[in-house]
């Protein structure tokens, strides 16, 4: 990704926080971190890769006639034949991706007003939606940005939840230029691990839950937890604010990291202590009416969200506009107005005999369970669950998929979910391991989904978990047209002799 479209045609080097090691500073026309886009006078950086370092490239940035390279000591040392007699400037960084992030800021300059962060296993999405629809309810110039790409006052998509700090940074930039003012995004662990938010001024952030995730990535739960962690320590700053699930374990430790830190700490829960309060809960097939106290001062409202799990969303995005400065009038008048994220706990069909049919993008063995639990007081009947697990990704959530859908649907169907290059009748079987001998398995996940909406009763309910928003099915290299959604609908549309 390039940066062409800036309110500053150039910068020097310097301007952008760098110093070669020779001490050149070249005026910089657009900075890149693909090789294949560099143009005459851009700065490449040269990032370290889990699969191949971007030193590799470097002779290719020459020649397109880089001005300008950015690596680490290792990057260097790969490259070094191809800068040798080279006359253009080398900076090496002891922390490149937190230089490049740097860099970009200083590159794109504008970003919205008041910007928030999100992070945690679950959740994150919907908080950022939540936020931005409030905002947007308030009469705020807003944005969510994050896995359903950058949706709001200005719309664009993204390749990542949290993007590279080039693309980030433009995203920004251009929102701003667009008039937006209000910016809710979401913190993925890579990418407060690889300091893609560095530069970025947060002024709020939230965290959500903890559980498995991502361990094909981080080591184990303490290094996945300390990337999450960053958000609080190393992003913001002493008195910013932190709104806080303490009801979750984590939780409570992410907290006391928040209060060392001094950030103005917003704890959300059932806990008695908790600012934001959920005092009670009652469900019916469309939605829930939540009872909750803001500073102890209680509140009703009616909330068209399936799921319990989706009040304590809710309260972390008040929490986060009335961070901002938001007065707490406007923030409830909004609430009853929010709508469910895409693919996110989303009704998508409902059968002649009443039974209906959720999509949910949980795909980790936590968001399962929160799921299922939460779906249960909306149901009379019983729960049908058909899930799988990607392909190519933590092997080791694959039977606790499983076991969670075991332990809390009626009715387990395994199927395939992004195979992508490994085998799917393996992946299925470790699933199956968890989800244990009265689980059926099928692999056509367009079958499954038929069998799971031909399995509905009266009363009944079937959560379709996994992709949520996507509209593909990776296998192989290729993706194939898929959209649990649609699939569902024509499901239900078949069986009921509606076409």
């Amino acid at each position: 990704m390039t940066g062409d479209r800036v309110r500053h045609a150039t910068k020097t080097l310097s301007q952008l926080g760098l110093r070669a090691r020779d001490g050149r500073d070249p005026t910089i026309t657009g900075i890149s971190t693909d090789s294949r886009t560099v143009k005459p006078g851009h700065l490449f950086a040269a990032m370290p890769g889990s699969a191949i370092h971007g030193a590799e490239f470097v002779s290719y940035a020459l020649r397109m006639d880089a001005a300008a390279v950015l690596t680490d000591r290792a990057g260097a040392r790969m490259a070094a034949d191809a800068l040798s007699g080279w006359d253009g400037a080398l900076v090496v960084a002891e922390d490149p991706r937190a230089a490049l992030a740097g860099a970009a800021a200083l590159w794109f300059e504008a970003q919205p007003d008041h910007v928030v962060a999100v992070t945690g296993t679950s959740g994150k999405t919907s908080v950022a939606s939540f936020t931005r629809q409030i905002w947007q309810s308030i009469g705020h110039r807003s944005i969510s940005l994050g896995t359903m790409g950058v949706q709001g006052d200005y719309e664009a998509k993204l390749a990542h939840t949290t993007p590279e700090p080039v693309t980030l940074h433009r995203v920004l930039a251009e929102a701003a230029e667009a008039g937006v003012t209000h910016a809710a995004m979401e913190a993925s662990s890579h990418g407060l691990d690889q300091r893609r938010l560095d530069g970025v001024r947060v002024e709020a952030g939230a965290f959500t839950n903890f559980s498995q995730d991502h361990l094909d990535y981080h080591a184990g739960f303490d290094e996945y937890f300390a990337a999450k962690a960053l958000l609080f320590n190393h992003i913001l700053e002493e008195g910013d604010a932190a709104v806080i699930n303490v009801d979750d374990a984590r939780g409570r430790q992410m907290a006391d990291i928040a209060a060392d830190r001094r950030l103005a700490v917003t704890s959300v829960g059932r806990a008695e202590n908790a600012i934001l309060r959920i005092l009670g809960q009652r469900y019916d097939a469309t939605g829930q009416d939540l009872r909750f106290s803001v500073m102890g001062q209680p509140h009703m409202v009616r909330l068209p969200l399936i799921g319990g799990f989706q009040a304590e969303n809710v309260l972390a995005a008040m929490g986060l506009v009335l961070a901002c400065g938001d007065p707490a009038d406007g923030v409830l008048r909004s609430l009853p107005e929010l709508q469910t994220v895409r693919g996110r706990m989303q009704l998508v069909a409902q059968r002649d005999n009443g039974a209906a049919v959720f999509v949910d993008y949980a795909h980790k063995p936590g968001a399962v369970i929160a799921a299922l639990q939460s779906l249960r007081p909306h149901v009379m009947g019983r729960i049908v669950c058909v899930i799988g697990a990607g392909g190519d990704r933590d092997r080791g959530k694959r039977p606790l998929m499983g076991q969670a859908a075991r332990d809390h649907a009626d009715v387990v169907i395994v199927t395939d979910d992004n195979p992508r290059t490994e085998d799917p009748a393996t992946i299925r079987a470790a699933v199956m391991a968890g989800a244990g001998s009265e689980a059926t398995e099928i692999g056509d996940r367009a079958e499954a989904i038929l069998r799971g909406v031909d399995a509905l009763q009266p009363g009944d309910a079937l959560l379709i978990c996994g992709k949520g928003h996507e509209t593909g099915q990776i296998v192989g290299h290729d993706v194939y047209p898929f959209d649990d959604a649609e699939q569902a609908s024509v499901a239900v549309a078949a069986l009921d002799g509606r076409i």
